[in-house]
């Protein structure tokens, strides 16, 4: 068998209040695959489960080291799921607001490129 990728989908995900780089990396992953409906897995591909999938996700986010990969990766709902953490993203100057929790103003902007591969 050879892997050959099927599809690449590019997301953004933002955590405007509490500076947790998980959350903006795993609204990145959700925004990514949001519009998804890759009925090609059974057609082209034939695949016989969604599990079969090899999902490789990347995600470029402020402070990677913070990221608790196991929550990025339950945004995806099958497949066999790799995350791939680099720095990145970015980090815009919002408001702090005390009741929403953040510890400053700082906004982080996260990236992701989730690739889904098959072996045929």
């Amino acid at each position: 068998m050879a892997r050959k990728c099927f599809i690449i989908e590019m997301g953004m995900g933002i955590d405007q209040h509490g500076q947790k780089p998980t959350v903006a990396a795993a609204r990145a992953v959700r925004n990514a695959i949001a519009n998804n409906a890759l009925l090609g897995i059974w057609e082209v591909a034939g695949l016989d489960d969604p599990n079969q999938m090899i999902i490789e996700v990347q995600v470029a986010v402020p402070n990677p080291e913070q990221v608790r990969i196991e929550e990025v990766l339950a945004v995806l709902p099958f497949g066999q799921k790799t995350l791939i953490l680099e720095t990145g993203g970015m980090v815009v100057q919002g408001r702090a607001i005390p009741v929403l929790n953040d510890k400053n103003d700082d906004m982080l902007i996260a990236v992701a490129a989730v690739k889904v591969y098959v072996d045929i």
